[in-house]
């Protein structure tokens, strides 16, 4: 088996119809051996159902637990109950591209030494999908879709390479960018901390936001790796659950994937560096964390800590004139 497409779900099978059925049209565009895992989160909606139609038109291995586990144990299962080389972790709502993998398979094949793809991704309101004809068909996608990363050139890289603001601005946070050896990944998920993999608290703990941050850093520092910045999937915005702590996510915990990294292998000035890009919206965020306490996770942090321990990075400052300037920007278009 060279790949596993896992997807974690709850209670999103409105969306699950959608990847479902974009991978469903990839079926005969391909020989590449491959499988679908679908951990399930003790959905209470027709998530089942949709999984079991599925089943009929391409091979799903699907695990529905007794009870709800958490968001970051869910993830971890459907990679533990797959069997390929590879796994492709992808969200319930991405979309594939009607040859993602057909591409995907050549890739693989003419790049044998790499364990680690980042694979480019479209960008697309979840609206437009939604308003179409369900389910939907991903022969029918927009033609100006816009890039997640803009980083154009192709080719081997070191994996600690991926992390240059330049190619992938989250620093690896979107999980379904990834193409990666199953091996590596087992092998280094002792990485994270039980306690916090199980607090049921949204982000209350890097390991809960970005567990896949925390295994690829160890996992794949030595690895050799591969940019495509041709996209094979679409990645839909305006259905996110935690728009309430994005604040905490973008100017704390990837700023925290930044010092994983440095443990791991990246060098002391290119962490300054990006530390320093990653504050470039920290002081409206810390605004936000404060002000709209109750919703933005400000018990899992120390603000005051947080202050003092940027005063030295320019954007720490800077941070608030690139507010003001987006915003001017902004009205400006809209006008």
């Amino acid at each position: 088996m060279l790949l596993s497409i896992c997807i974690p779900t709850y209670n999103r099978s409105k969306y699950l119809t959608n990847c479902l059925q974009s991978i469903v049209l990839n079926k005969n565009r391909s020989i590449i051996d491959f499988e679908v895992c679908i951990s399930d989160n003790f959905s209470t909606d027709n998530t089942e159902d949709v999984v079991r139609a599925a089943q009929k038109n391409i091979p799903i291995i699907y695990h529905k637990h007794e009870s709800y586990i958490g968001r970051v144990k869910n993830y971890l299962n459907v990679v533990n109950i797959a069997n390929g080389d590879f796994i492709w972790l992808i969200g319930d709502d991405d979309l594939l591209l009607p040859n993602a993998l057909y591409d995907l398979d050549k890739l693989i094949s003419k790049n044998k030494d790499v364990e680690f793809f980042y694979i480019n991704s479209f960008c697309l309101e979840s609206e437009y999908v939604m308003s179409c004809q369900q389910p939907f068909n991903t022969n029918n996608l927009p033609h100006d879709m816009r890039l997640f990363s803009t980083w154009i050139t192709y080719g081997n890289m070191n994996f600690m390479d991926l992390i240059n603001p330049k190619i992938s601005f989250d620093f690896l946070g979107g999980m379904f960018l990834a193409v990666f050896k199953r091996d590596n990944w087992i092998n280094n998920i002792n990485v994270l901390d039980n306690a916090a993999v199980s607090d049921l608290r949204e982000y209350s703990h890097f390991d809960n936001t970005f567990p896949h941050i925390k295994i690829f850093s160890k996992a794949f520092a030595k690895s050799k790796a591969y940019f495509n910045p041709d996209p094979l999937s679409v990645n839909l915005s305006g259905i996110r659950e935690w728009s309430s702590l994005s604040p905490l996510v973008n100017s704390v915990r990837l700023i925290e994937a930044l010092y994983e990294y440095r443990k791991n292998g990246l060098s002391l000035y290119k962490y300054l560096l990006y530390k320093n890009y990653a504050l470039n919206n920290f002081l409206p965020d810390m605004a936000k964390i404060i002000f709209y306490k109750g919703k933005t996770g400000i018990e899992y942090i120390n603000p005051v800590t947080l202050i003092i321990s940027n005063l030295l990075y320019p954007n720490f400052y800077l941070s608030i004139l690139y507010f003001f300037f987006k915003r001017i920007r902004r009205k400006y278009r809209g006008s």
